[in-house]
């Protein structure tokens, strides 16, 4: 198993787990006095389990398992491919610590959350980019 498919894999393990916490954060909120912002985690934990937990887990999973590229580059061009990763896990971060203090007009917290939504966007164009060779099949040999 390649390097950065174990990354992806123990990251969407622990980001799982995060998400499992946040909804029982929002569970228990309804029965004990809790900080006013665990009301607005909801996308929070949609993010962690979507993005966090099942898109890395597909990422990694196609990293590894999809059909190789080339001799040379079996998997595509891996600096791309753990960029990937960065801008994926930077853009949900960033998302995490923001989106629940996003208020009015947004601020500076909006313009974090604005970025958070470039990273992931980026990261989703680059996967489609290096992912795209792998899938595309290969001309027919009559």
């Amino acid at each position: 198993m390649p390097p950065l498919t174990r990354w992806y894999i123990k990251s969407a393990i622990l980001y799982f787990v995060l998400a499992a916490l946040v909804t029982l954060v929002q569970a228990l909120s309804r029965l004990v006095e809790m900080p006013g912002f665990i009301g607005f985690l909801g996308p929070v934990y949609f993010h962690l389990f979507m993005v966090g937990w099942v898109t890395q887990m597909i990422f990694g999973v196609i990293f590894w398992m999809f059909p190789i590229v080339s001799r040379e580059q079996p998997r595509g061009n891996e600096p791309v491919a753990w960029s990937i990763y960065v801008l994926l896990n930077v853009g949900l971060w960033l998302r995490v610590v923001s989106e629940p203090f996003v208020t009015g007009d947004g601020g500076l917290l909006g313009w974090i959350l604005v970025g958070s939504a470039v990273c992931q966007w980026l990261a989703g164009v680059l996967f489609v980019m290096e992912t795209w060779p792998r899938v595309r099949g290969r001309a027919r040999r009559d």
